[in-house]
């Protein structure tokens, strides 16, 4: 038996973060507790070098809040310290290489990468300036996400159809544009993912067009870029979808190579947004493979199961969608029986949790298992 303990954050005022235990032979998943944090704690973040340390966004209006924690030994968060996040609503965060931690301010053209106190992670700096984003007459810009690879940090803009190339300028939590990455006009980039150290392709979540796209290695070179050479650009909607279903992509997730599952599976959300119709096998995740050239054609069809029932297994036939040799292969649209994916994480290869997809939203967690992309309602 190996027990995982899971945190949750999610919408409520007043806030707080959920503490759970997944006992991966039962198949059970408990809430432990209910820790205190500021209102609506929408996005957490883990420091990579401190297991226990916690960091969370408040996604609040008019100024948002960037929060530390420490992880007790029970699961527990206890609350450290708070700093704006210098704009409003803020909905994403995440641990930078050199120490800051990002916050990206859904609600106005701008984003902050907050200084931590040198020797301290737990302690934020207060003179950290914000990055704004130009915003042209009558354009919106709502920056989703950060991604640092090779020292610059990558911010999908949903509202600009921008991709901004952000690098350090001088001081911790100093930082500045040196660039951006045009996508097409209205695709609105949410989520991005890179894949490879050196054969790097960016994957693109578009919730307005609802598609994936896979682009040519190689960034464009600072300080612009154009729209990257497509390998692939295919819909991420399940195919029996009910009349009237209006999906928006959320989360992207590219998993760790293993022994067992030697090519990287790409995982996406589809949220079911329409205010008229509720499917009640709730939102998929969709699951995809992207074949090098090398994978030979598998189209074998195999059974498909829509019931919703407390455990479901679907599996379909393997779709290819191939350009040049290469080819992004839908393994799977998995349905949930949840409204609203918005967040997603995979287990941790390190600590045995590689076939584990943990689904978050408000105010339900549940977990699939990819060893038979089996869904396991809590």
């Amino acid at each position: 038996m190996v027990n995982f303990t899971i945190l949750a954050g999610g919408f409520a005022v007043p806030g707080f973060i959920a503490t759970y235990n997944f006992d991966s032979e039962a198949g059970s998943l408990s809430l432990l507790g209910q820790s205190s944090t500021g209102d609506s704690p929408s996005w957490i973040a883990q420091h990579p070098q401190n297991r226990s340390i916690l960091y969370a966004v408040n996604e609040i209006s008019p100024v948002g809040d960037l929060q530390s924690f420490t992880i007790g030994e029970d699961g527990s968060v206890t609350l450290v310290d708070t700093v704006t996040s210098g704009g409003n609503g803020p909905t994403f965060s995440a641990v930078l290489s050199t120490g800051e931690v990002s916050a990206m301010n859904f609600g106005s053209p701008n984003c902050s990468f907050v200084a931590t106190v040198e020797g301290d992670p737990l302690h934020f700096r207060t003179d950290s300036p914000v990055v704004s984003f130009t915003v042209p007459e009558g354009a919106t810009s709502h920056p989703h996400m950060s991604l640092e690879h090779n020292g610059e940090i990558f911010v999908p803009d949903l509202g600009q159809d921008k991709i901004w190339r952000i690098v350090r300028d001088g001081e911790p939590g100093h930082f500045k544009i040196q660039g951006q990455i045009d996508i097409d006009p209205g695709t609105g980039p949410r989520h991005i993912a890179i894949q490879g150290a050196f054969s790097v392709r960016q994957h693109f979540i578009h919730p307005p067009r609802n598609r994936i796209n896979i682009d040519r290695p190689t960034h464009p070179e600072a300080p612009n870029g154009t729209t990257l050479p497509l390998l692939a650009n295919v819909s991420i909607i399940p195919e029996n979808a009910l009349p009237g279903t209006q999906f928006a992509a959320a989360e992207i997730l590219i998993s760790t190579p293993t022994d067992k599952f030697p090519n990287p599976l790409i995982y996406v959300s589809n949220r079911n947004i329409s205010p008229n119709v509720t499917d009640p096998n709730g939102d998929t995740i969709a699951i995809f493979e992207f074949i090098n050239g090398t994978d030979s054609n598998n189209n074998t069809a195999v059974s498909t199961s829509s019931q919703c029932s407390r455990k479901r297994m679907v599996k379909r036939a393997q779709r290819l969608f191939r350009r040049e040799g290469e080819a992004l292969k839908l393994l799977a649209q998995v349905p949930t029986g949840l409204q609203q994916i918005r967040s997603m994480a995979l287990g941790r290869v390190d600590d045995g949790g590689m076939s584990l997809l943990l689904l978050v939203l408000t105010p339900r967690v549940v977990w699939l298992s990819s060893n038979e992309w089996t869904v396991e309602e809590i």
